[in-house]
């Protein structure tokens, strides 16, 4: 970078490397844990703490009201993403624990235990290893907006909330059937999970706190505080309805938390396209470059560009367009490099298409640090291409394009001077699509990890876009046991 010129050239790949890395949100996750332990040793605590971080790892609250279900679908979450389970019993269960024996006595007293003991238990347990390194589904807890602001002023940030809902009536109906082993200290239902071991059958008891005007006066008190909880974490908890098989909440939890939050560091949109001929990326490319202000980077009007403008780039492709061959993959990938690497397609980002159509050409791309970070493959079968493609006539008087079948000439003389071009010809598009075919799904192994979707392009241009809109605009998705 050259400091004295402005606006200051930062090369595109520092930010591709800061945004593969999360190095935006890895120094603002520092800055928040220096401002809340405020070490006397800033530089030891920065080199520990980078080496313990791992922002990878499950931070899950799991709150609901009595009965919905909070221990079976906590239980079974923190088995499926091999994360801790963190529960009440287990807070107070910890014989060295201090706190743990002060919360004991306020409960042997019948008294409440303080908001504060609880988060203290909550930290204690949050920072030992096996949470760091494993995550952790925290389960129903904060009760209440104090617990959930004290969560916070500790540093303990959750990266997602999930909250069981179901009806007052429901909750009531399965409260009252609960039955639990003394035993094992499984819980069953008389209704909806009762045992088929008559010996089971035999010891299970009813626990304390079921009777109708318990559960409703723990779900009043629920109802009171759970908008204090919510307003403490605004954009990232979901409501789940628990009114349904268990393995159905459980599907709906694991897809939430799978979803990426979205980040506050800056972002520049880098898409490409990948389709055959006559699947409308070039529609897509200017609708998208029109809406977000980012640029549109044809790799065909690029070459036309570099051989009117009679740059030495130009006259090296020259021949190779006039003799109807492929322009070789150094010079084609200089070409598209050196225009994603102008000022404004780095800064406001950009929309590439009609490249990379090889692996090579892919592996080109990556190698200069222009890799992107959406990438749609528009998916069309051929006999649609065909009829897209083959059925198109151009004006040569006044240049504008129709079709025969979905938007032929206004007159006869108009339709009598039409001509189809060349590479509209029936012959022309069948090859282009097999030279597609050929490539592409080694191009879709090499974008597969980076997240690449796949689009069905044969629909109304307006739903492609909106689709393409939806998934440009989100986070992606994480992949399934990354965790």
């Amino acid at each position: 970078m050259d400091a004295t010129k402005k606006p200051l050239r930062i090369p595109p790949d520092f930010g591709v490397y800061a945004e593969e890395h999360g190095i935006f949100d890895m120094y603002k996750r520092l800055m928040c844990q220096l401002i809340v332990d405020r070490p006397d040793d800033p530089i030891q605590f920065i080199i520990d703490w980078m080496k313990r971080d791992n922002n990878d790892v499950s931070r899950i609250a799991m709150i609901g009201p009595p009965a919905s279900g909070k221990s079976g679908i906590s239980a079974a979450l923190s088995k499926k993403i091999n994360s801790v389970h963190v529960t009440g019993e287990g807070l107070l269960d910890d014989d060295l624990s201090d706190a743990a024996h002060e919360a004991k006595s306020y409960i042997s007293k019948s008294q409440p235990v303080p908001d504060t003991l609880w988060v203290q238990l909550i930290k204690d347990r949050l920072k030992r290893k096996d949470c760091i390194r494993r995550g952790y589904v925290l389960e129903g807890f904060p009760q209440n907006r104090q617990q959930a602001i004290e969560l916070q002023s500790l540093g303990i940030m959750l990266k997602h909330v999930v909250v069981l809902d179901a009806p007052s009536t429901m909750l009531v109906e399965r409260q009252a059937g609960k039955r639990v082993d003394p035993i094992t200290g499984d819980v069953y239902h008389t209704t909806f999970d009762w045992p088929q071991d008559s010996t089971i059958q035999a010891r299970l008891l009813e626990p304390d706190g079921i009777s109708e005007v318990e559960t409703r006066k723990r779900l009043a008190e629920y109802s009171r505080q759970i908008d204090g909880v919510l307003a403490s974490y605004p954009d990232i908890h979901m409501k789940v309805n628990a009114d349904q098989p268990k393995i159905d909440v459980l599907a709906q939890v694991l897809s939430y938390i799978n979803i990426q939050q979205r980040s506050v560091a800056p972002h520049t949109p880098r898409v490409l396209l990948i389709g055959p001929i006559g699947c409308g990326k070039s529609t897509m490319a200017k609708k998208l470059a029109e809406k977000y202000k980012i640029v549109d980077v044809s790799c065909g009007t690029l070459i036309k560009e570099q051989i009117a403008g009679e740059a030495k780039l130009g006259e090296a492709v020259r021949e190779y367009v006039q003799e109807g061959t492929r322009v070789p993959n150094n010079l084609v990938c200089k070409i598209v490099a050196d225009r994603l690497t102008e000022l404004d397609a780095s800064t406001k980002g950009w929309v590439l298409h009609g490249f990379p159509i090889t692996m090579t050409q892919a592996q080109g791309l990556a190698d200069v640090g222009l890799r992107p970070n959406r990438i749609f493959f528009m998916d069309i079968p051929d006999d649609c291409v065909i009829e897209r493609l083959c059925y198109r006539l151009t004006d040569p008087i006044s240049g504008e394009r129709y079709h025969t079948l979905y938007h032929p000439p206004r007159s006869s003389d108009v339709k009598q001077r039409c001509k189809q071009h060349l590479k509209d010809s029936e012959e022309s598009v069948r090859h282009y699509l097999n030279e597609y075919h050929s490539y592409s799904e080694e191009l879709s192994e090499f974008y597969w990890d980076d997240g690449a979707v796949r689009i069905n392009a044969d629909q109304d241009p307006q739903t492609v876009f909106e689709f393409i809109e939806s998934i440009l605009v989100n986070p992606l998705p994480k992949k399934l046991g990354k965790e």
